[in-house]
């Protein structure tokens, strides 16, 4: 059985990356340290689990093969806490909230989206500048 949840989820991160590589010509990540991540005691299994370090390693080698540009981001930029459209920071956000109203312009803002948004912009700008894509970026 283990074995078996095992297959499908190797199957299910080539898939993934497959796509993400076929359907994009530079692809953002942050550079997280995933395994200080798995000794943080209530989220290790979480991200075990889910096969991040698996699952960069196939995006790294898979966009190298079909000539991609993979950007790796920061881990310092705090990609959740500042807003995408004005730039506003907020001090604090904790892990359990998922939204949130930016002081500076308003909006409402969901945590993952707006984190996605503010590591491709990083990203972005890093190629934009002579970043090489091979993570050197930010």
């Amino acid at each position: 059985l283990h074995a078996r949840i095992a297959d499908c989820r190797r199957d299910a991160i080539h898939k993934a990356t497959r796509t993400l590589v076929n359907e994009n010509q530079v692809l953002c990540v942050e550079s997280l340290n995933i395994i200080g991540m798995t000794r943080h005691c209530s989220l290790a299994k979480s991200i075990s689990d889910a096969g991040w370090g698996e699952f960069l390693r196939q995006l790294s080698y898979k966009s190298q093969w079909a000539g991609r540009q993979l950007v790796k981001v920061s881990q310092w930029l705090p990609s959740s806490k500042m807003c995408h459209g004005c730039g506003h920071t907020v001090e604090t956000l904790p892990l359990t909230q998922r939204h949130w109203h930016c002081e500076g312009c308003g909006q409402a803002i969901d945590r993952d989206i707006n984190a996605a948004r503010n590591i491709r912009t990083a990203g972005l700008a890093g190629l934009a500048c002579g970043a090489t894509g091979a993570g050197a970026a930010a």
